[in-house]
């Protein structure tokens, strides 16, 4: 039922003209705007990709790589965020995974379209393990992926699955985190010679991404990178 509501509510946007004004999501203010008004989302903090390692965009030196992707590279390529995940970035991701605010899927996921850049093959949403599924109703990666697969990339919706239901990683510190997720993903897809975008939300420690690109590139991905609607400050 929620893969049809976005596509739903995104239709009724672009050919029914707004009757009423919106009413932005964070200050409240009416006028005609997608989710967000101008005034809030110019002051939205934004992730600065030349202050930022390439590949795990922690904050770096004129943007080079950092020394531990150097000394330990991950086994993702590259990192792209559009927001840094302080307030009130956080208060918008909550909303989407919590109170399934979908309008925020797609405004977000066209934020994320517009960073993207090009040569990749598929778009993966980091899945979740259909317990969690049944119980949210919805993958907010795959909400937020489909602007992505608007843009003609092949969105992978069920070649990559979530086989073990895993605890919450919130309050976990590096390690455990790694440890609660290493092994989880399985990809049944062929990915010979391709070139993979994920799609998550938040990343934290990178537990859960390094975890699913280990998974791409055992299923013959060439190159792989995160984009991730925030990015959690060291």
């Amino acid at each position: 039922m929620s893969n049809l509501i976005s596509p739903f509510r995104e239709t009724i946007r672009r050919t029914i003209p707004r009757l009423i004004p919106v009413e932005c999501f964070l200050c409240g203010a009416e006028g005609e705007f997608d989710v967000l008004c101008p005034a809030c989302i110019a002051v939205l903090p934004r992730w600065r990709r030349g202050d930022a390692c390439p590949i795990c965009a922690l904050p770096a030196t004129a943007g080079r790589t950092c020394a531990r992707c150097i000394s330990r590279p991950p086994p993702f390529d590259a990192t792209i965020a559009v927001y840094d995940y302080v307030f009130p970035v956080g208060q918008l991701v909550h909303a989407l995974k919590y109170r399934t605010a979908l309008d925020l899927a797609a405004w977000l996921g066209a934020r994320l379209a517009e960073c993207a850049g090009a040569g990749w093959d598929i778009v993966v949403p980091v899945p979740l393990h259909r317990g969690r599924l049944r119980e949210r109703g919805f993958n907010q990666s795959l909400e937020l992926a489909r602007p992505l697969a608007r843009r003609g990339i092949r969105l992978l919706r069920d070649g990559v699955v979530r086989s073990r239901a895993t605890p919450s990683q919130a309050g976990l510190d590096a390690r455990a985190r790694w440890r609660n997720v290493r092994g989880t993903f399985d990809v049944e897809a062929d990915l010979e010679g391709c070139s993979v975008v994920v799609v998550d939300d938040v990343m934290t420690t990178g537990a859960t991404l390094r975890a699913l690109a280990l998974a791409l590139r055992r299923a013959g991905a060439v190159r792989v990178a995160n984009l991730v609607v925030a990015r959690t400050p060291q």
